[in-house]
């Protein structure tokens, strides 16, 4: 067996990994869209350094783009094979895809006009477009958590609960030899988080002979969540209350909206939180709270307790949840304070970037970072703490607040995650993907000191023999 490393190696986007079975049998482990902005990178989202007709099935982790967001691409250029997830999964890749797609198309709108308006250039067709996106998800077959399945003679597959987003898993092949030796091979996919809100704390997986494993986070430790919601409250009302300006949250819309407005109708229902108007501004952040709704078998203990006294987590009386583009733009004009939650997390695309442009220049507003930025998007060129942006072709000050609070991330910190590998010390190989190499080399030396046997980092496209 061998597993060729073709993208999320060395880098945190793009996830795809090719493993290929002594019989020719091949199994593609996530299908991601790169993210960011790197010339190294720039055609990765183009290309298939395989052939998409060879790979026999995909089996997708969770719906993040940087997971899913090229599974269009690969159907549309001759993937025939079933698509395996979870039923969460499928449902949000339904919106995420889709999502995707009418980004793509605009993109290469908006490069096309440039290039017709200056005369001289290549004109740009995007990846692919939204009547791409039925075709992909019609080769779904959606799985339950905790059950073994035969994909292929003499191969299984089990999902568990990562706890990551809704939907998320963990992946683990049960591979039957001839001989009727069984190698066992698993995928993190993203390690959540314990003890967040929403969702079910990680599953640990069965011990595996070798393992790939996201390292994010593999070099910090996350601020402990007991004083999360208080310090949320406090940037509020030092915002909106004592200085009457605009809290921006850019946010993903999957997962991390529904946590935000989940906190703040608890602080609501507590009698806690400040009468300030709060505006969800992302039509797919509005159309994923819906399918959140729709399946409460992630949902943790806490949230099915908290049900029984609040019908509805992600509602309340001071909240709006915005779809028409006409509703955003008056938002610009709106007077007083004002808790803006709206996507992409980056801000490097959709109605965040717009509100970037029209909150970042005045003392009053705040842009609160609750999530991972990729390096050279607006949002990672603030965690690093530029005072200015250019965005929609003019330089733009910084004259608002910027508040990073790593607490909300979804992903496990160094601790959490060691502790989610500690069933793994006779694990022969421990393959680290989804991060940068200077987080990679942290978090080996500490996977090292906690009794695992080796780790390594591989290279985009290498390919390595089990």
């Amino acid at each position: 067996m061998q597993i060729k490393f073709c993208g999320a190696a060395r880098e945190v986007t793009g996830s795809a990994h090719l493993l290929t079975l002594d019989d020719g049998y091949t199994i593609l482990m996530d299908c991601g869209l790169y993210q960011g902005y790197n010339k190294e990178m720039e055609d990765f989202n183009e290309r298939f350094d395989f052939k998409p007709a060879d790979v026999d099935c995909l089996i997708l982790s969770h719906a993040h783009i940087d997971h899913t967001g090229r599974v269009p691409k690969l159907v549309k250029d001759g993937f025939r094979g079933k698509i395996y997830a979870t039923h969460a999964t499928r449902a949000l890749c339904a919106l995420l895809l889709t999502d995707s797609a009418y980004i793509q198309e605009k993109d290469a709108e908006y490069h096309n006009r440039r290039v017709d308006k200056r005369g001289k250039g290549t004109k740009r067709k995007p990846l692919y477009s939204r009547p791409d996106v039925k075709p992909a998800l019609d080769k779904f077959t959606g799985l339950p958590y905790d059950r073994w399945q035969t994909i292929t003679p003499g191969v299984e597959v089990q999902f568990r609960d990562a706890g990551h987003i809704l939907g998320s898993a963990n992946v683990t092949l049960r591979i039957t030899k001839e001989d009727g030796s069984k190698t066992t091979i698993g995928f993190t996919g993203d390690i959540g988080r314990p003890n967040r809100p929403i969702l079910r704390d990680p599953q640990p997986m069965p011990e595996c002979d070798y393992l790939l494993c996201e390292s994010t986070y593999g070099d910090r430790l996350h601020e402990l969540p007991p004083n999360e919601i208080e310090r949320f409250l406090n940037i509020i009302k030092k915002t909106c209350v004592e200085q009457k300006g605009k809290l921006l949250i850019p946010a993903f819309s999957v997962g991390r909206t529904q946590e935000i407005v989940y906190m703040l109708d608890q602080l609501e229902t507590a009698g806690k939180l400040p009468k300030v108007p709060v505006f969800v501004d992302s039509p797919l952040a509005v159309n994923a709270t819906t399918v959140f709704g729709m399946h409460p078998e992630c949902f943790d203990s806490d949230l099915h307790e908290y049900l029984l006294t609040d019908d509805n987590p992600f509602g309340f009386n001071e909240l709006n949840y915005i779809k028409d583009v006409n509703e955003s733009k008056a938002l610009n004009n709106l007077k007083g304070p004002a808790i803006i939650i709206s996507a992409s997390g980056m801000m490097n695309a959709g109605r965040s970037k717009h509100h970037l442009r029209n909150t970042m220049g005045s003392p009053k507003n705040t842009i609160f970072i609750v999530g991972y930025c990729a390096p050279r998007t607006p949002g990672g060129k603030l965690r690093d703490g530029a005072k200015e942006l250019k965005l929609y072709g003019d330089i733009h000050e910084l004259r608002a607040d910027v508040v990073v609070m790593d607490s909300f991330s979804a992903h496990g910190d160094q601790r959490e995650m060691l502790d989610f590998l500690s069933n793994q010390k006779k694990c022969k190989d421990i393959f680290l993907v989804h991060g940068t190499i200077d987080r990679m080399e942290t978090f080996g030396a500490e996977i090292l000191k906690a009794g695992h046997k080796s780790w390594k980092a591989p290279k985009l496209n290498e390919v390595v023999q089990l």
